[in-house]
């Protein structure tokens, strides 16, 4: 069963980095780079601090169009292909990435960020607080 349902994003700000190739995966990235946010959405930023860890979701808007012959892929830290739904890779069915990063820096509408794994131009759909703990959230029961 399919639905014809349309989703549409609009970004909140791009990345900035000078990273030359796809930085490894964020878990063990130590490249930096800017969260740069437009002027619309930087009063949001209010409460984000320096040395907090945030979730950023974006768009892999370099990524080849899917279809079934991506439905498996072989990672590169891996000798046999496994379903897309249980890797990192940025070749998916709604293109949609998700990378923690640590902020080192925040100044109006840019956020300096570590751990990126994102490319130079980037489009960012959100930002989210990284939840360890409770404390944020009500109970999910």
């Amino acid at each position: 069963m399919t639905n014809d349902t349309t989703i549409s994003f609009t970004p909140i700000g791009f990345v900035k980095t000078n990273a030359t190739k796809l930085p490894r995966h964020w878990s063990v990235s130590q490249e930096k780079g800017i969260l740069e946010i437009y002027p619309e959405f930087v009063s949001a930023l209010r409460d984000i601090e320096v040395g907090q860890k945030i979730v950023v979701l974006f768009h892999f808007h370099k990524s080849p169009a899917f279809n079934s012959q991506y439905l498996f892929q072989t990672p590169p830290h891996r000798s046999s292909s496994r379903g897309v739904f249980s890797i990192c890779s940025p070749i998916r069915p709604n293109a949609i990435g998700m990378s923690i990063v640590k902020v080192i820096n925040k100044d109006q509408g840019r956020i300096e960020v570590k751990h990126i794994d994102m490319i130079d131009g980037t489009p960012i759909l959100d930002i989210k607080p990284l939840i360890t703990g409770q404390h944020d959230c009500p109970s999910a029961e």
